[in-house]
């Protein structure tokens, strides 16, 4: 079951968004995409293997496209204002009165920790492969995930990892480079793991 609908954001911004869910979702989680200035979007190959397998999984997902992507009005932020696009897909999703999971691929995983960081959430989060610039020093409680390919080329590695264990963040190595092609399936069942720990 797919839903297509328009967020808005605190600061007037208007996203579009989908939600594909079972008939009967046990759980909500929103999915933010990689980063726009690089071809990403919410239906990048990913993200879209990711969100069918979480659906498989009993999750409701929505994802969403970053100000300044596809039909989303705005412009890119850099990282700013994508806090802002973060919050309004949070606060949907929220509505639905299910448990609820936050993740994202690259740009979208740092985005959502950053926002959940800001937010003192201690909802579950699992991230794929995100930038290790940057991100937050202070974390709130709850389940974290970090999941990276054995031959991630984009992000730090090492940095990453680092950041993983100063933080005791779950960290997953698996076999993939940053892009994780014909392994959709698997890293769904990966994130869906990590959400479902709560």
């Amino acid at each position: 079951m797919t839903e297509r609908l328009d967020l808005t954001t605190s600061d007037g911004e208007t996203l579009e968004a989908r939600i594909d869910s079972p008939d009967d979702p046990e759980r909500m989680t929103v999915f933010c995409h990689p980063h726009p200035l690089q071809g990403g979007s919410m239906n990048a190959p990913l993200m879209i293997a990711v969100a069918n397998r979480l659906v498989d999984r009993g999750h409701g997902v929505l994802r969403f496209n970053f100000r300044g992507t596809g039909a989303s009005t705005g412009g890119h932020d850099f990282g700013g204002g994508e806090l802002q696009d973060v919050s309004a897909a949070v606060d949907i999703a929220r509505e639905r009165g299910l448990p609820l999971g936050l993740a994202g691929w690259s740009f979208g995983a740092w985005a959502a920790l950053r926002w959940l960081a800001d937010a003192g959430e201690t909802m579950p989060y699992v991230g794929i492969a995100p930038p290790a610039a940057d991100l937050p020093e202070d974390l709130p409680s709850g389940p974290k995930r970090i999941i990276l390919g054995t031959r991630e080329q984009v992000v730090d590695s090492q940095g990453l990892i680092s950041y993983a264990q100063e933080h005791a963040i779950d960290l997953v190595l698996t076999p993939g480079d940053h892009f994780f092609h014909g392994r959709g399936k698997r890293i769904g069942d990966l994130v869906g793991q990590g959400l479902e720990d709560d």
